[in-house]
């Protein structure tokens, strides 16, 4: 009997899409690590190759490319927190009692997907 209880939290919770916000969440944890770990190894192998070819113009390019590589890997790092920290400061506004969806709502339902 607990369980259905918890299960109706969870619906409403999410409108009923808790499952598919979870999907969200997880592929988002997963993308903000790998994606910038790729980008630094992908970097560091051009730079690598460019150092053993030993020519000046390569190792230039390469070295160029990899600084892009790391600026891009901190964006796509920082850009979900940004997000969120944004999202949180425009939840906390005031809400209008005549709106049908609080802005809070989501909040909510994006705690309950980390759990």
């Amino acid at each position: 009997m607990s369980s259905l209880i918890l299960i109706g939290s969870d619906l409403s919770v999410c409108g009923g899409l808790l499952e598919v916000v979870k999907v969200i969440y997880k592929l988002i944890s997963i993308l903000i690590v790998v994606i910038p770990i790729i980008l630094v190894l992908l970097g560091t192998f051009d730079l690598g190759k460019a150092v053993m070819a030993s020519d000046e113009k390569e190792i230039k390019q390469a070295q160029n490319l990899l600084i892009k590589r790391l600026i891009y890997a901190a964006v796509i790092f920082f850009v979900p927190t940004l997000v969120g920290v944004v999202m949180n400061i425009l939840a906390s506004g005031k809400s209008d009692e005549t709106a049908e969806i609080d802005p809070s709502s989501w909040k909510a339902c994006w705690k309950a997907a980390q759990n």
